[in-house]
């Protein structure tokens, strides 16, 4: 489907935001014909689809109550495309958590049955942006970032198309603080600290970020952001390089109950901020690919992730060997809430916290200029 990764030997790892505009820019000069301004075209049918009445949820509801959307294990059912189709999707990681039901649909041949051949390849989200707004690979698994809206805003095909996850109640995934002689976690200041996170301000983490920043004296413009890598960020916050860091599922449990650490607030519980990113080979080159792509994607979170699904010992197996992850590990935290929803506001709201922050250009996107919804509409039958 994607062309092959020709260009990404030329990139420079480790690209600023301002180098991932600046790469866009220059992808701008030699876009391919598949890489068109999104227009939308005419709408595409929509009919019921077996086993997903539940399929859907009001994207108006952010509340940390809500259950997410299910359909029935195995559904939606699979509809082969005429042809078999490849498919390039690009992470920054390919054993976190929430890319499991990408990896679990992979291995159990969920993709497959849509006559789809996923490729994953492992990226960095800003060499991998200006691959997918020029249609080298076909989607990003990552979030809507600064920098993803500063390319919408150049005119580049890319669009929010499903949600990844939400906590789950028990979860400490989140932000966390290195305390002081004497601190705790209800009276540690912020202000002038270090916090490390994997891309830095233009992170979609700056919006819940800014919450807790808030509640400890501090907000983005008294703090030091140093961007470090995915392995990074544990050992930067244990040895003192930074004072407060972002950790992800599992690598909180590490710091957990040590009182020399102190979890300090996370994404809201309601709300996905990441999940699947689709470039100009599917908004508008092969739609039916990209229908077929969230089709398996949604039933694979419907057969195996529907629940608890860490309560499954053999499954808890299946997922440790697709993560590269020991299955003791991952049971040691809560199953997460794959939900591929993707919740009204939102875009609003981290564009609000980018603006704060001062990573975005211009005025605030729409959010039909950043999100679309009908893929995975079409995918479980539902008619906004």
């Amino acid at each position: 489907m994607a062309r092959r990764l020709s260009l990404a030997r030329a990139l420079v790892t480790g690209v600023t935001l301002l180098g991932v505009l600046g790469s866009l820019a220059a992808c701008d000069a030699q876009t391919s014909e598949s890489a068109r301004s999104g227009t939308p075209g005419k709408p595409r049918p929509i009919t019921p689809v077996a086993g997903c009445a539940k399929g859907w949820t009001d994207p108006g509801d952010a509340s940390a109550a809500r259950a997410p959307a299910r359909c029935a294990p195995r559904a939606p059912a699979p509809k082969p495309l005429k042809k078999k189709t490849k498919i390039v999707v690009s992470a920054s990681t390919l054993t976190a958590e929430y890319l499991a039901p990408l990896r679990i649909g992979m291995e159990k041949g969920e993709f497959g049955k849509e006559k789809l051949d996923v490729e994953l390849k492992l990226l960095p989200t800003p060499d991998a942006l200006p691959l997918l707004a020029k249609g080298d690979i076909d989607v990003q698994y990552a979030a809507p970032e600064a920098a993803v809206l500063n390319g919408i805003r150049q005119g580049f095909d890319i669009r929010w198309v499903a949600g990844n996850f939400t906590p789950a109640p028990g979860s400490k995934s989140g932000f966390w603080a290195r305390l002081k002689p004497g601190e705790t976690a209800g009276e540690v200041s912020l202000k002038d600290r270090t916090v490390g996170t994997l891309i830095g301000k233009g992170s979609v983490i700056t919006y819940p970020m800014e919450k807790v920043l808030a509640a400890h004296q501090a907000d983005v413009d008294s703090v030091r952001f140093q961007q470090l890598g995915p392995a990074e960020v544990l050992t930067s916050l244990k040895n003192g390089g930074v004072d407060a860091a972002w950790l992800l599922d599992p690598v909180w449990r590490q710091v957990d109950g040590d009182a020399g650490y102190a979890f300090l607030g996370g994404q809201p519980r309601g709300e996905p901020l990441g999940g699947l990113l689709f470039g100009p080979d599917l908004l508008t080159g092969d739609p039916d690919a990209g229908v077929a792509f969230l089709r398996a994607y949604i039933r694979t979170v419907n057969t195996y992730f529907a629940g608890d699904y860490k309560k499954d010992k053999a499954f808890l197996d299946d997922l440790g060997e697709a993560l590269k992850t020991e299955p003791d590990t991952l049971a040691a935290v809560p199953s997460l809430r794959m939900d591929w929803e993707i919740r009204e506001g939102t875009v609003d709201r981290l564009q609000k916290a980018y603006a704060t922050a001062g990573v975005v250009e211009g005025d605030p996107l729409p959010e039909d200029e950043v999100v679309d919804r009908s893929f995975y509409a079409e995918a479980v039958g539902h008619k906004p």
